[in-house]
């Protein structure tokens, strides 16, 4: 790959590491691509989190290296880091008094924020267009004065996209972001992040809904640490793959454009 394709990837290269002693992720090697919406799907135990703990720097590897934009992730200075990687972290808890749009501001303060509490900068015109631009592309404008607590799950986490999203980063990395999400509030979320994918930006997002995942442009399926396959939909969710790592028997076929796993057992 030349290195003005690699300046829009995010790549794992050989990565091994651990949780704790136990080894979690075991030489994956995976490029995500700007403008493309990735989705990392396998069982329970198979590595998910661990390998996006590890393309976010949060995990330092054993052995391999990480890649952000063709430069070792652990080159780039962390306040640069956080700028370009954006995180939605399973379950993000958001402070409850407080207001939509000042949520979401923080996220302009990526690496930037003094104990966590106090930019270090002078906040400017181009943070304030950043924030409205989250806020419109979330649909979250429209009660950016409403507290936190008074919104609904699906609400909240669009907050917590919009908060993401305001950094403008080149990737954004999510962790079961439809967890305890109704299934309207699933599918809203999974179009929001298509649409932020189609407009440049690069999405990877743990998921384990396989129905959700499908409607990604890519998957990686990690079983016990490895990849057993990567590629489209229609490459990845074939029945042998799918018996392979969830020991599951289904039928994978199309509905109205959409490819549907229907367990058999």
């Amino acid at each position: 790959m030349s290195r003005e394709e690699r300046a829009d990837t995010l790549e794992a290269e050989a990565l091994h590491v651990r949780a704790g002693s136990f080894p979690a992720v075991r030489g994956v090697s995976a490029r995500f691509q700007a403008g493309q919406f990735a989705a990392v799907i396998g069982p329970n135990g198979a590595g998910k989190s661990t390998l996006l703990r590890a393309l976010l720097g949060l995990t330092r590897p054993e052995s391999g290296e990480v890649r952000l934009l063709g430069r070792p992730l652990r080159a780039w200075p962390r306040p640069e880091r956080a700028r370009t990687l954006a995180y939605l972290a399973q379950g993000e808890a958001l402070p409850p008094d407080a207001r939509v749009r000042d949520v979401v501001a923080l996220g302009r303060g990526a690496g930037a924020w003094k104990w966590g509490l106090i930019p270090t900068r002078p906040w400017t015109q181009a943070d304030e267009d950043a924030v409205t631009g989250a806020l419109t592309r979330t649909d979250t404008l429209r009660f950016e004065d409403r507290r936190v607590s008074e919104l609904s799950g699906g609400e909240r986490q669009r907050v917590s996209l919009a908060r993401a999203l305001a950094t403008q980063p080149r990737f954004l990395l999510l962790d079961e972001p439809t967890n305890h999400l109704d299934l309207a509030y699933q599918l809203d979320v999974i179009r929001h992040v298509r649409c932020e994918a189609a407009g440049g930006l690069g999405v990877v997002a743990v998921l384990h809904d396989l129905g959700l995942a499908a409607r990604a442009d890519r998957l990686l399926l990690l079983h016990q640490g490895r990849v057993l396959a990567q590629g489209t939909p229609e490459e990845v969710l074939t029945p042998p793959h799918l018996h392979a790592a969830y020991g599951l028997r289904a039928r994978v076929t199309r509905d109205a454009g959409r490819l549907l796993v229907i367990p058999e057992d």
